[in-house]
C-alpha cells in the first residue's frame, strides 16, 4: 500500500445544482458503495472498514476495492481514495482479485462513476502514472474533490503500483 499523507479536516459540504437559476444545496458526505469505470467495463464494490489496522483491509480487499477510511468521503472537500487487486493470472477465480484490472489503461478525461447510497459522483481522469509504494506517497488532503485509486503492477516488482487520479465534476441522484 502506498504512504497516505496526512490526516484530513472535516469539511462541510455545499454544492451547487443547476435549475432556472443556480441554487446551494446542502449534501451530506456519502460512503462509496460502488465504482463503474463503462470505457474499460469496471464495476466493483467498495467497502468501508473504520479501521486502518492492515489486517482488516486485507480482509476487505476479499470483497473488492476498499476505500481508505481516514480519506474523505464521496461529497466532500479531500482526496476519495480506493484500492484494490489487480490480477491478470487465469488461475485466479476470485473477481476482488482483478478489481482494478486494466486501471492502468484509462485515458484523461475518461469518466469514473462511484455510486453512493443516495448519489452517483462523476469524475474525470486526470492522471494515470506507475507509482513505488515505497517511496511515493497519495495525499489525502487536496484542494477540491479529488478521486484516487490505486492496484498493484503485477508484472512488475512488489512495490509497484498504478495510481489514477480523477477531479470530481458533477452529481446526481441515483434512480429509485
Amino acid at each position: 500500500m502506498l504512504d497516505l499523507l496526512p490526516e484530513r479536516k472535516e469539511v462541510p459540504v455545499v454544492t451547487a445544482t443547476k435549475t432556472e437559476a443556480v441554487t446551494t444545496v446542502v449534501q451530506s458526505p456519502e460512503l462509496p458503495e460502488r465504482i463503474e469505470i463503462p470505457s474499460i467495463k469496471l464495476k466493483v464494490n467498495v467497502a468501508n472498514p473504520n479501521s486502518t489496522d492492515v489486517a482488516t483491509l486485507d480482509a476487505a480487499l476479499h470483497t473488492g476495492a476498499v476505500r481508505y477510511p481516514l480519506s474523505a468521503k464521496l461529497g466532500e472537500d479531500g482526496n476519495v481514495i480506493a484500492f484494490g487487486h489487480s490480477s491478470y493470472l487465469p488461475v485466479v477465480n476470485n473477481p476482488a482479485y482483478k478489481a482494478f484490472n486494466e486501471i492502468q489503461k484509462l485515458k484523461v478525461g475518461e469518466r469514473i462513476m462511484v455510486v453512493g447510497t443516495d448519489n452517483t459522483f462523476v469524475y474525470v481522469v486526470e492522471t494515470v502514472n506507475s507509482a513505488n509504494a515505497g517511496t511515493d506517497a497519495i495525499p489525502l488532503t487536496v484542494t477540491g474533490k479529488m478521486l484516487t485509486l490505486a492496484t498493484c503492477d503485477s508484472f512488475g516488482t512488489k512495490s509497484d503500483r498504478f495510481v489514477v487520479t480523477a477531479s470530481f465534476v458533477e452529481s446526481y441522484p441515483n434512480a429509485s
